[in-house]
């Protein structure tokens, strides 16, 4: 199996910090060559290991970002 490449392109929050110092990010990652998308996981202090996470386009983040103010919004 060839190596997953990747390479973050803009760190754009720190979202918790998990126990041995992994850090739950949100950040414009390139993987393997292919357009820079938004990527939400947990990544090792020096970001050589990451967990599982979810990578998403920009349709896609504003899709989210409209519903998660809307559901923030009704006052829950």
């Amino acid at each position: 199996m060839p190596d997953l490449q990747y390479e973050i392109k803009q760190k754009i929050a720190c979202l918790s910090e998990e126990k041995g110092g992994w850090i739950k990010e949100i950040n414009l990652v390139t993987w393997n060559g292919n357009e820079a998308k938004y990527d939400i996981r947990a990544w090792s202090p020096d970001h050589t290991k990451m967990g599982k996470g979810v990578t998403l386009s920009k349709d896609e983040i504003r899709t989210l970002t409209s519903v998660l103010i809307e559901l923030f919004n009704d006052g829950n």
